[in-house]
């Protein structure tokens, strides 16, 4: 979800891109449209209902491998291992296999049950919320009758502690770890597009609660 130019400094360096899902904040079509325009050789790994999207974006079919989940796929620079993650929409975590060590990265899921990434050398995971503090901002929407987009976060996002929970399950000891799309939450101001009110439909698909 990213703008170009936040990336643009290593661009050069870029020979593949993994794609969760399509909701706007994992997948900004106009990076992909410049990414794939300035780099013909650029490979696009993603599950087979993104490759409409991308298309459509100005990716080549020939720049697209449609990945399957629990297969293995070898990059040369890395292999990739696809898992099925459970959002709203379908997505992907990912096993990925370097040469001098192996890093599981997994956001915008409600559970990360049934699967297992064992003593890997990185864990890169969606820590969206503690438990706690979600609960209490809810409780002061609900007093002050306003939405509240955290019950959405409770059924599709990971928290703190069922992040904690796999890590303490599957990490070796010598094992790493970074908590991803921990909340922020600030107030919203008309005139800021950043912090531009949302609207019911983008409440509605937008997946995230990092505003």
């Amino acid at each position: 979800g990213l703008s170009y130019k936040k990336i643009e400094s290593y661009m050069k360096d870029v020979k593949l891109v993994l794609i969760t899902h399509g909701h706007f904040d994992h997948l900004k079509i106009s990076t992909v449209r410049r990414m794939a325009m300035e780099n013909p050789l650029l490979r696009f790994g993603c599950g087979a209902w993104l490759v409409k999207k991308l298309v459509d974006a100005g990716v080549s079919k020939t720049q697209i491998d449609i990945l399957k989940p629990g297969m293995l796929y070898n990059y040369g620079i890395c292999s990739v291992i696809p898992v099925t993650l459970f959002h709203d929409v379908p997505c992907f975590g990912f096993k990925i296999h370097f040469k001098n060590g192996k890093v599981f990265y997994a956001t915008d899921t409600g559970t990360l049950s049934g699967i297992a990434a064992r003593n890997y050398d990185l864990y890169l995971l969606e820590a969206n919320y503690v438990d706690e503090e979600i609960q209490q901002r809810m409780d002061e929407k609900r007093a002050r009758g306003e939405y509240c987009y955290e019950q959405r976060s409770l059924k599709y996002h990971l928290s703190k502690a069922q992040c904690d929970d796999f890590i303490a399950k599957n990490a070796g000891p010598m094992s790493e770890f970074a908590y991803l799309h921990c909340h922020v939450d600030r107030e919203r101001h008309e005139d800021d597009p950043e912090t531009k009110p949302l609207t019911e439909w983008e409440q509605d698909v937008a997946g995230e609660s990092d505003w």
